[in-house]
């Protein structure tokens, strides 16, 4: 595929997208290798003239990872002039399409506006782009080195998403619709980096008013079984 014409495009703004995913004992990070280059980047793209930004940002997931429903949140926006680095555009383009003039337009100093993305991982067969040659999920200790500002794109987004955590739980998609408290604790510790005390947080959980308690999850008859939580208003079906 051809590079973008800057005609079909805002100049100098793009967008960058840290997605995150639950594995069941692991946060993970959707991260893409640029063809040709073994370099490692972020999912992100380019806003059409005739789009709006977060249309743009859904566009792009939808493609890496073919979702529809993806909840997102806009949390930075970054424009440093470190972030400028010309001669590592032009070999990602060159790897792709031969040749790239040096006026061209995606050489030039782009600001970058950055979600994070909030998904089921087990719906999800990420799919690469026309100039990368993968896609995979990472371990967030596992991450490689990234070009330009990306690493610090993803410190920054885990910043946001660790003191925000307890509101954005109702709108998380790492879960089942219906899920243990011990799954729930999984997430937390997985996002949070550290081990959490059982009964400290499940009294915590409890205060919030979020949750709504089911049946018991019965398996194999044990008298201990635990019960089933939801998020409050999410779908229980």
């Amino acid at each position: 595929m051809a590079s973008p014409h800057l005609n079909q495009y805002l100049p100098h703004i793009a967008y960058d997208s840290v997605v995150f995913g639950f594995s069941g004992e692991k946060l993970k990070i959707l991260i893409m290798e640029y063809h040709n280059t073994g370099w490692f980047a972020l999912p992100g793209g380019f806003v059409k003239i005739d789009e709006p930004l977060d249309e743009a940002v859904k566009r792009g997931l939808k493609e890496r990872t073919g979702l529809d429903e993806i909840y997102l949140e806009q949390f930075h926006t970054f424009g440093s002039l470190e972030r400028v680095q010309p001669e590592v555009m032009k070999k990602i383009l060159e790897a792709q399409n031969g040749d790239i003039p040096d006026n061209h337009w995606l050489l030039d100093r782009f600001i970058s506006v950055s979600y994070y993305a909030l998904i089921d991982y087990e719906k999800v067969e990420p799919k690469p782009d026309a100039l990368s040659d993968s896609i995979g999920w990472y371990g967030i200790d596992e991450i490689p080195d990234l070009i330009f500002d990306h690493s610090f794109i993803v410190q920054k987004a885990l910043e946001h998403l660790r003191a925000h955590l307890d509101q954005k739980l109702l709108s998380v998609n790492l879960l089942p619709t219906r899920f243990t408290m011990k799954e729930l604790q999984n997430v937390y510790e997985a996002i949070l980096g550290e081990k959490l005390n059982r009964a400290n947080f499940q009294r915590k959980m409890l205060s919030l008013d979020i949750l709504e308690r089911h049946e018991k999850l019965f398996s194999g008859g044990s008298h201990k079984a635990p019960y089933l939580y939801s998020i409050k208003g999410k779908s229980n079906s």
